[in-house]
């Protein structure tokens, strides 16, 4: 029904950038929050920024003024531009996103992209 793909991952050292993308494809009627979360080896999944459809952002604590999240709703697409990247931002980072598709008009789900790997060396 629905897919969520991202791209934009990959290596880079201390300091740098790099820049996330993720497009939803699909039964789509309506797309609410989209976001992106992050799981490092041996810890939980955890929250780094979401944008909801209006536009108003939240960012986890450890990101924020660093990163910054965006969408294009007319490409059903959320982006994040991650600067001044650390160490400890090495994580898969996953797309998440609350649709609503054809086959369940009245029904908000929630979908998550496969994720994508981001390694900072220091």
């Amino acid at each position: 029904q629905v897919q969520l793909v991202e791209s934009g991952g990959g290596l880079v050292q201390a300091g740098g950038y790099l820049r996330l993308s993720c497009a939803a494809s699909g039964s789509i009627v309506s797309i609410n929050a989209m976001g992106w979360y992050r799981q490092a080896p041996g810890k939980q999944r955890e929250l780094v920024a979401t944008i909801i459809d209006g536009g108003r952002t939240n960012y986890a604590d450890s990101v924020k003024g660093r990163f910054t999240v965006s969408r294009d709703n007319a490409k059903n697409t959320v982006y994040l531009q991650m600067n001044s990247l650390r160490p400890e931002d090495t994580a898969v980072y996953y797309c998440n996103a609350k649709i609503v598709t054809i086959q369940a008009i009245h029904l908000q789900q929630n979908y998550w992209g496969q994720g994508t790997q981001v390694t900072v060396s220091s």
